[in-house]
């Protein structure tokens, strides 16, 4: 679950910065009156502006849902781990010793 947060918390990231890389800025008005050919787009005169600014408020929302959600996942893993940690016992082997038949040491008879 973790893993398709981030691939689609990854995909609106980048879905967002070109979206706002496309749009024009506030100046790009005066520029666009002057025969930029703003209304040959495809969506229009003044389409394209307002379906650019809801797409980004929508994705902006999206992106920020997935921040909140991925950072609560994210505490709750590492609490796991912390308390799996606290629980870790020390493993103390104890190796039993075989008595070896052939040893160099002579056994009285």
């Amino acid at each position: 679950m973790y893993e398709i947060l981030m691939v689609v918390y990854l995909l609106v990231a980048m879905a967002l910065i070109g979206l706002v890389l496309i749009q024009h800025g506030k100046g790009a008005d005066m520029g666009a009156a002057f025969g930029a050919g703003a209304s040959a787009t495809v969506f229009g005169s003044s389409g394209t502006g307002n379906f650019l600014t809801k797409t980004t408020t929508v994705l902006a929302t999206i992106f920020f849902v997935l921040s909140i959600v991925l950072g609560n996942y994210s505490a709750g893993q590492s609490k796991k781990v912390d308390e799996w940690q606290d629980l870790s016992v020390p493993v103390t082997e104890q190796v039993e010793q075989k008595k070896d038949d052939t040893s160099d040491i002579p056994v009285g008879n």
